[in-house]
């Protein structure tokens, strides 16, 4: 008998003598999380990647270096840039976080401007939002913190954000709940083009164990402190090395711009670094997955924020 038709191929073949269904496109590449400080754009970035590689909190300029993270999936890899919280910089450090979140903005497939729904557009906002015009890249707006408003608010918000920059469209998004993020990233995702994979699977993040350790000891102190102590201080990781007995033996260099900045951070009798000390380390065993005995100390480098090297130092260059 001749197969004269059937399913499987379009000219009659049986399925199991055709060539296999062509696989859909593989699509890939990157978006830059845009906005004023403290809205929240560290927490939507480890939302999405699906585990914390940035470090966050309530204060602003908590992210200071550019930081990336890998969104990937069936089909797709999106690479999510973490930027600094774009203001007018009173310092060098400031100038150099301004240049990082501008630069991000330039080679990039999609920009996410992250704004709260829980406050109207301010000077902050529309200051960001001009450098989103003049990158001309396509960009979204994400309105985040929604789960701080009420079902009749969030209209009225979208609306006051739409024409801030031209934006292909406005996402109310919760990065603390995780309402609206898949909407977000189907959005994303349809401007990203056919593409390589650029990093193996199962990789999060391009950034060094240290400088993850680095940043969970700066995120400890930043909420363990007030006034101008979380500005001031930088860490810098001197040695991890691996003991014997499974232990990691990690070595931290606190630095602060005055003597009494320093005694702070001490606290009396070393109560504070303690506190700091004994927060970082639990956190740091459950993301590395090993017995930390984390030795800190603290020095002072006056005004390091204003001179060029010790910002080259501190990686901040």
């Amino acid at each position: 008998m001749t197969n004269t038709g059937g399913p499987g191929h379009p000219d009659g073949r049986a399925a199991e003598q055709g060539e296999p269904p062509e696989r859909p496109q593989f699509r890939s590449g990157f978006g830059a999380l845009i906005g004023r400080p403290n809205v929240g754009k560290s927490t939507i970035l480890n939302r999405m990647v699906g585990r914390k590689i940035a470090i966050t909190a309530d204060k602003p300029q908590t992210t200071r270096n550019r930081i990336l993270g890998v969104v990937a999936g069936s089909g797709y890899q999106l690479v999510l840039i973490d930027t600094p919280g774009i203001h007018k910089p009173h310092h060098m450090l400031g100038e150099h976080m301004v240049r990082t979140a501008r630069a991000a903005m330039e080679e990039v497939e999609a920009v996410l401007m992250v704004v709260e729904a829980n406050e109207p557009p301010g000077p902050g906002d529309r200051y960001v939002a001009n450098y989103v015009r003049e990158a001309r890249t396509p960009a979204f707006c994400v309105l985040n913190k929604i789960d701080l408003v009420g079902p009749a608010e969030r209209e009225p918000a979208i609306r006051s954000y739409a024409g801030l920059a031209g934006f292909a469209a406005v996402y109310p998004v919760s990065a603390l709940t995780g309402e609206g993020m898949d909407e977000l990233l189907r959005a994303v995702l349809d401007v990203l083009p056919p593409g390589p994979e650029y990093f193996p699977e199962g990789v999060t993040t391009d950034q060094p164990e240290q400088f993850i350790v680095g940043e969970v000891v700066r995120e400890k102190i930043i909420g363990l402190t007030e006034e101008e102590i979380p500005h001031s201080v930088a860490v810098e990781v001197q040695e991890m090395t691996p003991r014997p007995n499974g232990t990691i033996y990690v070595r931290c260099l606190i630095y602060v711009e005055r003597r009494s900045q320093r005694g702070i951070i001490i606290g009396a009798g070393g109560a504070m670094l303690r506190q700091v000390g004994t927060a970082a380390r639990k956190e740091l065993e459950s993301l590395l997955g090993s017995s930390i005995y984390l030795d800190l100390w603290v020095k002072v480098n006056a005004d390091w924020r204003n001179r060029d090297r010790a910002l080259r130092e501190l990686g901040y260059r």
